[in-house]
């Protein structure tokens, strides 16, 4: 009785020690595999070259100067309805605590 149980609980323990090597196989396979297939290679030299790219311009990539006056004539319109502010910096907010009466409690 007491070697059937034994028996039972081994082929339990050893059936979630097998699943659980094989989802830490399985994710440690791609982690391990340092080469990428050629359509992710070919994805992050992409990038990379982005990168590149709008390090050296400084702004955005492959743009003409159209972009410069569409991008001038939406900061024309935004500060024409939200005021004259520099709309490339955060706008500096202060807020004042509001002052409260105090009211004496009427005596009952």
């Amino acid at each position: 009785m007491i070697l059937q149980r034994l028996f039972r609980f081994s082929s339990v323990i050893r059936s979630a020690i097998s699943v659980h090597l094989r989802k830490n196989i399985g994710v440690t396979a791609v982690a391990f595999n340092k080469e990428l297939d050629p359509v992710q290679k070919l994805f992050v030299d992409k990038i990379r070259e982005y990168k590149t790219k709008r390090q050296s311009s400084g702004g955005p990539v492959d743009t003409g100067p159209e972009y410069q006056q569409e991008l001038e004539r939406e900061l024309f319109k935004l500060k024409q309805m939200y005021g004259k502010a520099d709309m490339n910096t955060f706008p500096d907010f202060k807020f004042e605590d509001p002052k409260f009466e105090i009211l004496e409690k009427p005596q009952a």
